[in-house]
């Protein structure tokens, strides 16, 4: 199931407009960590780093694979989910909860208009 409330990348992100302004929180789809096999491996980014949109700001690694993360928007990081570091499996088990990656202060809000919403998103996963 695509969570409607969402936003997504062709990389396979989803973002999440939280309740602060400006500020977005972002992990891998469903998707995503169903490719992706069992999720044994989470390297983050540093918070207070900036990133451009399309940046490469870490990696998940499986049985299978790695695969970067990238970062959809352009912004610092605010906040990162240490329990990954723990718990990586988290990504596998709830990817729109538990498991999201990192929380980023958006330099223009507009940029989520560039974004897919849920049903472009399933489209590209058909």
């Amino acid at each position: 199931m695509i969570p409607e409330s969402l936003r997504y990348t062709a990389e396979h992100e989803w973002i999440e407009q939280r309740s602060e302004p400006n500020v977005v929180r972002v992990g891998i789809t469903d998707f995503a960590q169903d490719s992706l096999g069992d999720v044994v491996f989470v390297e983050l980014p540093e918070a207070g780093t900036e990133y451009s949109a399309g940046d490469v700001v870490g990696e998940v690694e499986s049985t299978k694979s790695v695969s970067e993360v990238y970062s959809p928007v352009t912004g610092k990081i605010l906040a990162i989910n240490d329990g990954l570091v723990e718990e990586p499996e988290k990504v596998n088990s709830d990817p729109y909860n538990a498991g999201w990656l990192f929380e980023v202060e958006l330099a223009d809000a507009a940029a989520l208009e560039g974004l897919l919403d849920a049903s472009a998103y399933a489209k590209l996963t058909e």
